[in-house]
């Protein structure tokens, strides 16, 4: 694809938002009365299944998975659930939710306070039945262990909405807090989904894997990746950096003395390294293909390297930086170089500040069905004029191989977008990509937290196909008719 293809690509995004601002687009939503009634309406079955990952009624319309650790369930606090929007023709909120918890029938466990549940989710069909399941982190759970022994469940999905659950794992020792961090893929190539997520003992933390099948009688063991003494992991994708058809585990980690992300795979079965960075501290990753070369690249968000490392991919950090490390076909991750994207390159909106957090979370979508990746940026922790942390989101994309990324910055003081930037909304917690109304583009989720003295909430961003941006609007627990909802919108599933 040409530069020019790609510019244009990228200047469909600047000028949907002037046309958003010459328009002053107005915000729609839900009253809680009618978002009550929707949100206890069965969702639309369909004859069969979508396939499509987040899909967890196979409708056709992917679906968002809210995790709401800090929420009551049944009168115990941080019991926690998750809350899923279900998606629709008309995108997310109107169409009703359903919420998920250790007291819904058949999920294993029992809501008991300081569970956490819903502390990590992610989304994948993880039984073969064509329906994506829910993903489900308790670092809180106490099991025959111990306290905050941790749990990570599955929860089906169905035609007619969630049946039941699978218990993946249990933290086999007090205080191993299974499922504070978890990912999806197939790691063996055996055609069954894994689940990676993380082991906490004593000093020292590990990344385990459960393989699947996830069905009765099936072999739990779990397979440890890698560890760390006196540090843990911090962030989790996969992705096949490699290009053998089996999913790579890609980890970012940060303790005492020692940080950095490391990719590691199961080629030769046995887990080895095969790309690492060290010295830099990162919190967030996404896998996608940033260049359209058909090969996966690593997205490494808020990173802040040592600058006295040698080989930095990012020199400028003020605020926080986004490093992309390409693949190249018929090589693997690295081969195709990398990039380095901070607030303070050109066409990149905002001002680099210190405490930013720019790139603090990240989601990936081919938002314009170009065939090249979009990177979704949240920085929650971004001033907006005098309010701190009221937050920011970005819509980044890449030129090319090696080239910076460029894109708007969204707050809620952008015109066409709900609500007013305030001190401590955190608006771009958590950042999520789906075709929620089904129009065959990606749109957006963001969460909010610290919307609404911390009860939280979720803005949708509904990609235009042609024309100006549609407003973007908010989905809260106080329209959904949501009871016990704490910091929602800080979790995201995907």
């Amino acid at each position: 694809m040409s530069t020019y293809v790609r510019e244009n690509a990228r200047n469909k995004f600047l000028v949907a938002g002037a046309l958003c601002a010459a328009t002053a687009l107005g915000v729609t939503g839900l009253t809680a009365g009618t978002a009550a009634a929707a949100a206890h309406a069965a969702p639309a079955a369909a004859s069969a299944p979508s396939k499509i990952r987040a899909d967890y009624n196979g409708d056709g319309y992917v679906d968002l998975a809210v995790g709401v650790p800090s929420a009551t369930v049944g009168g115990q606090a941080k019991a926690g659930y998750v809350n899923v929007v279900w998606g629709g023709a008309s995108g997310l909120g109107k169409h009703g939710s359903t919420t998920v918890s250790q007291a819904t029938a058949g999920v294993p466990g029992t809501a008991e306070a300081g569970d956490k549940f819903g502390h990590a989710v992610d989304s994948n069909d993880m039984n073969g039945d064509g329906y994506s399941d829910l993903v489900v982190g308790a670092p809180g759970e106490a099991t025959t262990a111990g306290t905050a022994a941790g749990t990570v469940a599955v929860v089906w999905g169905s035609a007619s909405g969630f049946k039941g659950g699978f218990t993946a794992a249990n933290g086999d020792i007090d205080s191993a807090r299974y499922g504070s961090v978890l990912t999806t893929g197939d790691f063996d190539k055996d055609g069954d989904k894994d689940i990676a997520f993380n082991s906490h003992f004593d000093e020292s933390d590990s990344v385990m894997t459960r393989p699947g099948p996830f069905t009765t009688g099936s072999p739990s063991e779990l397979s440890r990746v890698t560890g760390w003494h006196f540090a843990g992991p911090t962030a989790l994708t996969s992705g096949d950096f490699d290009a053998d058809g089996g999913d790579d585990l890609a980890i970012s980690y940060d303790g005492m003395e020692i940080s950095g992300t490391t990719v590691q795979s199961r080629a030769s079965g046995e887990w080895k390294e095969s790309w690492y960075t060290p010295d830099s501290t990162d919190t967030a990753l996404a896998t996608g293909d940033f260049d359209g070369d058909g090969s996966a690249d690593l997205a490494i968000g808020n990173m802040r390297t040592n600058p006295e490392a040698e080989g930095t991919y990012c020199e400028d950090i003020l605020g926080g930086a986004i490093s992309v490390i390409y693949g190249k076909k018929g090589g693997t991750l690295g081969d195709g170089g990398a990039s380095c994207t901070a607030q303070s390159n050109p066409n990149v909106g905002g001002t680099a500040e210190a405490g930013d957090n720019f790139g603090a979370h990240l989601a990936v979508g081919n938002l314009d069905r170009d065939g090249i990746d979009e990177l979704i940026v949240g920085a929650d922790t971004e001033a907006v004029g005098t309010a701190k942390n009221a937050g920011t989101y970005w819509v980044l994309a890449s030129s090319g191989t090696g080239a910076d990324f460029s894109g708007p910055a969204f707050s809620q003081n952008s015109a066409g977008v709900a609500g007013t930037a305030e001190a401590d909304d955190r608006f771009g917690a958590a950042v999520a990509t789906g075709d929620y109304n089904g129009d065959s583009y990606p749109d957006v989720a963001v969460g909010a937290p610290g919307e609404d003295a911390a009860k939280g909430g979720v803005w949708y961003a509904a990609t235009p196909k042609d024309g100006p941006k549609p407003a973007v609007t908010s989905v809260t627990p106080g329209k959904l008719g949501l009871a016990g909802a704490r910091a929602y919108g800080a979790v995201l599933g995907r």
